[in-house]
């Protein structure tokens, strides 16, 4: 799929249709895949061109400040403004001003129907421990079953912390395992005593059904909300 760059409402000729045609030919795609339920990695690139779009807006006093100079890109991590020296220019500021609001409607937009989808999967998925909850939550597997797949795939994950802006926020990085075929025999803790008996490194792992009744993409859809919405049960557990 055809992106944006970073800084594409600022690069090269900065004229409002011709950024208009480039924001719609991106989101035409966007939403062709948010039409076929698949959200990622999409609705994160969308989100993340808004966020972009808000911290320029944000550093407008700094931006005015600084001319004559012409905006060249954007530090991510710290959201700071690089310039290169150039005639001052009201009619390209007026310009930029225009795209950014433009561009700042259409994405709020686009990023509402994607929302909308992800509630959807949310609403209809349930999370509950496979047998006994041991202490240590850091560290274990999770079960993923769809409504309209007889399979159960399985999932390792490992929570972490990581600080951003001095706040602590938790990750999770996970590694497929392998997929059962669900039926009388192999149940969830039928699974769970299988990956405790091959799978030695983790004795005592905590265990995690995640049933979805819904049949949407697993990879762009279903994981990847799958993926937060176990980290947000697993940390509220502990509060």
């Amino acid at each position: 799929m055809k992106t944006l760059s970073e800084t594409w409402f600022a690069e090269g000729f900065i004229d409002f249709e011709l950024k208009k045609y480039t924001l719609l030919a991106y989101l035409q795609q966007v939403n062709k895949c948010f039409g076929e339920c698949k959200l990622y990695p999409q609705l994160a690139d969308v989100i993340f061109h808004y966020n972009n779009l808000s911290a320029f807006k944000k550093n407008k006093q700094y931006l005015q400040e600084q001319f004559p100079k012409k905006f060249t890109g954007i530090q991510l991590q710290k959201l700071g403004l690089l310039y290169e020296k150039m005639i001052e220019d009201d009619d390209l500021m007026r310009e930029l001003e225009d795209i950014i609001q433009y561009a700042s409607k259409i994405l709020q937009s686009t990023i509402s129907n994607g929302t909308e989808i992800y509630e959807m999967v949310e609403d209809n998925m349930s999370i509950a421990p496979v047998g006994l909850v041991p202490l240590d939550l850091n560290e274990g597997y999770f079960f993923l079953s769809t409504a309209t797949d007889k399979n159960t795939k399985v999932y390792q994950y490992r929570l972490s912390i990581f600080e951003k802006h001095n706040e602590k926020y938790r990750s999770i990085k996970t590694e497929y395992v392998d997929t059962w075929y669900r039926n009388f025999i192999n149940t969830y803790e039928s699974i769970k005593g299988q990956l405790i008996r091959n799978r030695s490194f983790l004795p005592n792992p905590a265990v995690y059904a995640i049933d979805v009744a819904l049949g949407f993409p697993v990879d762009e859809t279903i994981l990847p909300i799958a993926k937060r919405s176990l980290v947000r049960h697993l940390t509220v557990g502990r509060a």
